[in-house]
């Protein structure tokens, strides 16, 4: 198994990543699978987790960089 992300993956938002992987978790704790469509859902599931990662990480990042941003303005007035 990769871990980059295929183009597919990119393409995908968080929201419709976050449902689709609580549709394969579901699934799985359903049970009644094949152990190879078991294991296909679990890679699946392992692949939405990464994109949801990268999507949370990504908005993390911007509201720090906003904070910062926020906290710089701030002591330039105060010195001002």
């Amino acid at each position: 198994m990769t871990s980059k992300a295929s183009p597919a993956n990119e393409a995908l938002g968080y929201e419709q990543a976050r449902d689709e992987l609580i549709e394969v978790v579901r699934r799985l704790e359903a049970g009644g699978t094949s152990l190879e469509e078991s294991l296909a859902l679990w890679e699946r599931g392992e692949e939405l987790a990464r994109v949801c990662r990268r999507w949370l990480e990504g908005a993390r990042a911007r509201l720090d960089a906003a904070l910062a941003e926020e906290v710089e303005e701030d002591e330039a007035r105060a010195s001002r």
